[in-house]
């Protein structure tokens, strides 16, 4: 894990002065070591910083070379490298360090760009050919790793971070479209564009997607790798066969997850994602090495899962550590996580992550596995299930009287999630729309605040006040998840964490977010999504045998939350839109 920065640049001399301004700003990212390459020519750069993970030698040392034709800065893990090293070994192939870069590098040596449908991992890397003399971008298949790019000054720059472009010399130009549907919609992304920021002269790699640049610094080629169609037939399978299937691979993406040269742990919010990671890592690594688990807490708050993390803890081999978010510790820190993010951000739960990860940090655990991803693809959040039912009342309306039922049934004590508002919005998604859901949220942030409403528009010109394409709801399930796992939704969350994880040079691992076990789950009829009332049935059948069942049948969802919403004083979007227009 890993920053990284480069430039290609067809007028002035690229200087090491000028890589060394980017990585400098990318310090917190790798504290361990940092390496900048120029070629002969100083046309092109490359800078590194390193946090040192896997083959913690010299050896492991970025900006890395490879048969004397290619340079390599990467920020990430392939969890698998060690078969696929295995199996380049068999072709000839031979390797100098142990490190999962020089694995990046001897398979794009061998099968060129088609390497990227090997990679089990989370990854953003650039390469250097010194005889196409060309630059290749890669992002990984869900974007858990952040790769930034802008044209400035006759160069080509791209980064981990929007911060090391500033450092490089380029303006800040805010992207008014995107402050128009953040500060009515609390958008953080273009569904339609996932490229676009929220800087006008700043773009990111897409997820699943790479990028051919010329010596010249223009783009030859950007291409998708990898996706999974919205539309598809589902497998047929019966249930013992899928509930099999799903716990092996998911063990399996838990295994490969531990590999690491230094300490593991785990974030733990006492929720269901999250206590089958800590329960898998429980069972895989036995008595052998004690877990350390890593929890928000928020005693008297209605939402603190708390007492969940009591009922796991007392089923597991694992050493807790909590931390206590208070009012005054989010206000201290919360200018530094603007800092960090670079871009807007529409919950304060991004604060109690980051406290999880200093106290990570503090205890000396250098890697955590975390349960986020699930939710967008398995129906975790009580909002996706309105597109299941609504399509069941239009095409089997009896089924939809039968899973209605089974919900207002198995949620009619839960004060988290009221059924009756849930069902309640389910209507109002039926009878109005997607367009006509955001003209009216539109209008009740208009009048809801008309000062800062006056201050803020008063930047946006009329050909920025763009409605981006958002889905409350959508015909079906499978679309629904679908757009909730690739359109933007999931990719707020794993910005998040990557800044403020990266924020305390931890690094941060999801095993849901297996491309073999996302795919299946994909692939699957609805009812392994959501069934006889309870979301992400798969996951819940597929692990009741090492959970409680307290857990594992919880009828309540909690997201990360906090019991604050105001920051000195005001709401979280115009305290940052506040400090960014003035």
């Amino acid at each position: 894990m890993c920053g990284i920065a480069g430039m290609i640049s067809t007028k002035n001399p690229v200087l090491e002065s000028s890589i060394l301004k980017m990585t400098n700003s990318l310090i917190h990212r790798g504290p361990d070591g940092s390496g900048v390459w120029i070629n002969d020519g100083q046309t092109v750069g490359l800078g590194h910083r390193r946090l040192s993970i896997i083959d913690l030698s010299d050896l492991g040392s970025q900006p890395m070379h490879f048969q004397d034709r290619y340079v390599i800065s990467f920020n990430g893990e392939i969890y698998n490298y060690i078969e696929i090293r295995q199996n380049l070994i068999a072709l000839g192939c031979h390797f100098e360090s142990h490190s999962d870069t020089e694995v990046i590098l001897a398979a794009y040596h061998q099968y060129g760009e088609k390497c990227l449908k090997l990679f089990d991992g989370m990854f953003a890397f650039a390469i250097w050919d010194k005889i196409d003399n060309s630059l290749f971008l890669a992002r990984d298949r869900f974007g858990e790793k952040p790769l930034y790019y802008a044209r400035f000054n006759h160069q080509f720059l791209f980064a981990s971070e929007i911060k090391a472009l500033w450092a490089a010399g380029l303006p800040k130009k805010v992207n008014d479209r995107m402050l128009f549907n953040y500060f009515y919609f609390k958008s953080l992304y273009n569904p339609d564009n996932l490229s676009e920021t929220f800087y006008s002269n700043v773009l990111q790699l897409k997820p699943a997607h790479s990028m051919r640049i010329s010596a010249s610094g223009q783009v030859v080629s950007d291409n998708c790798y990898w996706q999974i169609p919205e539309d598809y037939d589902p497998v047929p399978i019966n249930d013992a066969e899928a509930i099999e299937k799903f716990a092996l691979l998911l063990r399996e993406s838990v295994r490969l997850r531990l590999r690491s040269d230094v300490p593991v742990g785990s974030s733990l919010s006492g929720g269901l994602d999250s206590s089958v990671l800590v329960s898998l890592i429980n069972e895989i690594k036995g008595d052998i090495v004690v877990q350390k688990t890593f929890s928000a807490i928020f005693p008297q708050f209605k939402k603190d899962e708390s007492k969940y993390l009591d009922i796991l803890m007392k089923s597991i081999y694992a050493e807790s550590h909590k931390c206590f978010p208070s009012k005054d510790s989010i206000e201290s820190n919360i200018d530094k996580i603007i800092l960090f993010q670079d871009e807007p951000f529409n919950s304060l739960s991004i604060s109690a992550q980051f406290e999880v990860m200093q106290l990570s940090k503090q205890s000396g655990v250098k890697v955590l596995l975390d349960g986020q991803g699930a939710d967008e693809y398995m129906c975790g959040y009580p909002g996706l299930i309105d597109s299941y039912l609504l399509s069941l009342k239009k095409n089997d309306p009896a089924k939809y009287r039968i899973e209605l039922n089974e919900l207002k049934t198995s949620h009619s004590e839960n004060q988290i999630n009221s059924v009756k508002r849930r069902i309640l919005r389910m209507h109002y998604k039926q009878i109005f729309g997607n367009a006509m859901i955001d003209r009216m949220i539109f209008f009740q942030k208009k009048f809801s605040n008309m000062a800062f409403e006056k201050m803020v528009i008063g930047h946006i010109s009329k050909s920025d006040r763009v409605f981006y394409n958002r889905k409350y709801i959508h015909h079906n399930l499978r679309n629904m998840l679908h757009y909730s796992t690739f359109k933007g939704g999931l990719q707020e969350l794993l910005r998040y964490a990557d800044r403020n994880s990266m924020a305390n040079s931890i690094e941060v691992r999801l095993p849901y977010l297996s491309h073999e076990l996302v795919e299946f789950v994909f692939s699957l009829p609805d009812n392994f999504k959501f069934k006889s009332g309870f979301t992400k049935f798969i996951l819940r059948k597929g692990m009741e045998d090492i959970l409680p069942s307290e857990i594992c049948w919880r009828k309540d969802k909690i997201g990360y939350e906090t019991p604050f919403i105001n920051v000195k004083g005001k709401p979280l979007e115009m305290y940052y839109l506040f400090n960014l227009l003035n």
